[in-house]
């Protein structure tokens, strides 16, 4: 098994899905702060993620964001692939997504016309969003950060760790998440599902 000891039934979703969706596939390149994260090497090279701490991460990170208001709440991702679920993460949660192109200034000057307050920021992947990681930390604001096994983790105050480059595991955590604190909010009841679903979070392939 490539996910790490996981039981089912322990497990927010199927342990098939996280399989399937590839959330545990990371990089060959590996971090000091992301030993923790890692289940093993493949032969092929590529590191391999704990799914259970994954998924024990995306418990705790619900918690976490539940506890501000939902417009508070900002979610970025540069990253092409975690557009639509930051996106929708975002409508679901009632907060607020910057997607694309994060403008330097926002969260730090008060001038720019689309100056920001949140008072929590979850980044897709903490190198791509290089630019609010850093605003967040020069305004002390707590990060949630999804990070793979090649990323750097001095700002992020929690780590998700996940594949961050692959469509179907970013939506599959991002709709997790979203689940996840609208359950901790009291929206959800806590075996209740999201009317929407994980493919609604995903990033449609160019045909």
């Amino acid at each position: 098994m490539e996910a790490g000891e996981i039981a089912e039934g322990e497990v927010l979703v199927d342990l098939d899905l996280y399989l399937s969706s590839g959330v545990h596939i990371g990089t060959r390149q590996k971090t000091g702060a992301m030993v923790p994260f890692i289940y093993r090497a493949r032969p092929d090279g590529l590191y391999v993620l704990n799914v259970r701490k994954t998924d024990e991460r995306i418990r705790l990170a619900g918690k976490l964001i539940a506890k501000f208001e939902p417009e508070k709440v900002l979610t970025v991702s540069a990253r092409q692939y975690g557009q639509q679920p930051a996106l929708k993460f975002a409508e679901v949660t009632r907060g607020k997504a910057i997607v694309g192109r994060f403008i330097p200034g926002t969260l730090t000057n008060p001038s720019y016309p689309g100056y920001m307050e949140p008072s929590i920021l979850i980044v897709t992947d903490p190198i791509a969003d290089e630019q609010p990681l850093r605003e967040a930390a020069e305004i002390g604001i707590p990060v949630v950060g999804l990070c793979d096994t090649d990323n750097e983790t001095a700002d992020v105050d929690l780590v998700i760790p996940t594949n961050n480059k692959g469509r179907k595991a970013l939506a599959l955590v991002y709709w997790l998440l979203a689940r996840q604190v609208l359950r901790e909010r009291g929206e959800l009841a806590p075996d209740q599902e999201l009317n929407v679903t994980v493919e609604e979070f995903e990033t449609k392939t160019e045909r």
